[in-house]
């Protein structure tokens, strides 16, 4: 039921710096930019920067992979069933269950892309939020 790699969340200590780094060191290519975030793509991956205290334990950095809307109900009440550990409750656009695995690596189950991600930020009065062409 799983579609393949949502997104990936990095969290970082300096959001200008690591900004700077991705898009003109790296090439991804900048959509938006907040006071405590950024979203960027490389490819066909939305790739996302998150300002918070990098704790390998703390922090937001996780991977996420990509589901159906239609198959996510299930597929979480299936994983729920298998008593899997979640991190965090979702406070964003889209569905999103997030648990850990056994080495306690951050996953979440997302529903939703880039583009309903940057719709959302529209909605919402994020700090300092710039669009990027």
């Amino acid at each position: 039921m799983l579609q393949g790699l949502n997104h990936i969340t990095l969290a970082v200590s300096n959001l200008d710096k690591s900004f700077y780094f991705y898009v003109n060191i790296l090439g991804f290519k900048a959509h938006a930019k907040w006071k405590k975030g950024a979203y960027l793509s490389i490819g066909d991956l939305w790739f996302c920067l998150n300002t918070d205290d990098v704790d390998s334990r703390g922090d937001y950095s996780h991977i996420a992979f990509d589901i159906k809307e239609e198959d996510y109900d299930k597929y979480v009440t299936f994983l729920l069933e298998k008593k899997v550990h979640l991190w965090k409750e979702n406070s964003s656009e889209g569905k999103s269950l997030y648990l850990l695995d056994p080495d306690l690596h951050k996953i979440e189950i997302h529903v939703g892309s880039l583009q309903s991600r940057l719709k959302s930020l529209k909605e919402e009065d994020f700090e300092n939020l710039e669009y990027f062409i």
